[in-house]
Formats: C-alpha cells, structure tokens, sequence
C-alpha cells in the first residue's frame, strides 16, 4: 500500500539513466496520445511507433498494456495536483474555482483512462490520495477565507465533480457553464438581515 508521499509502485520503475528515462517518457507521451485518439483500443505497436522506439523497448519498460494504462494515469494526476501550486497566488476562492476546472477537464478527457484501471486498485488508491493532499489545503483555505460553506467537505465537492464528469456535453463551454452552476452551491448562504 502506498501512503501520501511515496512514489508509486509504477513510477518507481521508472528508468534511471537518461537515454532510458527518454525513452520511457516518449513511451508515455505516445501512450497518452495513442489513448485519447482511439480510447483503451489503442494499439502497443502504434504506441512505440508513435514514441520512435521499438516494441521490444516498450515491452522493457511495460510488461503489459495495464502497465501502461497506469503510468499514464499516475503521470496525468501528477501533473494534475503540480497544478494547485501554480494557484497558489490566486485568492482562496479563484484558486480552488480554477483547479477544479482542471479537474473537470482533466477526467472529461481521461475517461478511457479511468475505465481501464480497476478503482480498487493500489494505483487508483494512490493517485486519490495525491489528488485529496493537493485539492484539500485550497478547500480549506477558501473556507478559512469565508468563500466556502463550512458544512462542505472535500470529499463531497469529489463528489460534485465526479457526478458532473458522468454527463455528455456537447461542448465544453456548456460543461464549464453547468460546473460554475454547481460550484456557486459552494458559496456561503449571504446573512439574513
């Protein structure tokens, strides 16, 4: 089991010298192009091809496609969670607003992703951890700043998101439209006079 602040089982496989790190990373990006072109039936050849290397380098570094699937998730959620430090600087409110957007989008258009890894898994357990450790201090702050309902935990606006992120839309501006719609239940109730 992986506890915040370790480094995943996946990512500890990680190359250490440079050429096979570079390769590994080409592997990666290729992987997470090849997925969001053709979901979970994208193929490992068109993945190597895709990254310049042969599949025999891929099969070195992703024993199978499960593999794969994982690194690009847990790299995915990385990023994601790097991104509430780049708010920082925004107000409690805008901060938490901008990275839930993030978020939306980040699982809009990871879907395929997400259907390919079990939920129980140790990868999926590991990267909600990351993702609570990230998203949490910026809902606390908004609600230390009175921006956001005291009765409102993290794990409910997860929640909120999640249930958001199962909808179709035809266009991301009406997702961006009906997210802002359910974040305003976020804000405090104004004080009766």
């Amino acid at each position: 089991m992986t506890s915040a602040g370790q480094v995943p089982e996946v990512f500890a496989r990680r190359p250490k010298r440079a050429d096979a790190r570079r390769n590994y990373d080409a592997l990666v990006a290729a992987a997470r192009e090849a997925f969001a072109e053709n979901g979970a039936s994208a193929s490992l050849e068109d993945v190597a091809r895709r990254a310049g290397v042969g599949i025999g380098t891929l099969y070195r570094n992703f024993a199978n496609r499960q593999e794969m699937f994982e690194a690009v998730y847990v790299e995915e959620v990385r990023t994601l969670c790097r991104s509430a430090e780049d708010l920082a600087e925004l107000p409690p409110w805008d901060a938490l607003v901008a990275w839930l957007h993030r978020f939306v989008a980040y699982v809009a258009t990871k879907r395929a992703l997400a259907e390919e890894l079990l939920r129980d898994s140790e990868v999926f357990r590991s990267c909600r951890t990351e993702i609570y450790a990230a998203g949490e201090p910026m809902m606390h702050r908004a609600q230390a700043a009175g921006t956001v309902r005291e009765d409102v935990g993290f794990d409910d606006v997860v929640r909120l998101i999640s249930g958001l992120t199962m909808a179709q839309f035809p266009s991301t501006e009406q997702r961006d439209r009906v997210l802002g719609v359910a974040l305003d239940g976020l804000r405090p109730a104004p004080a009766a006079h």
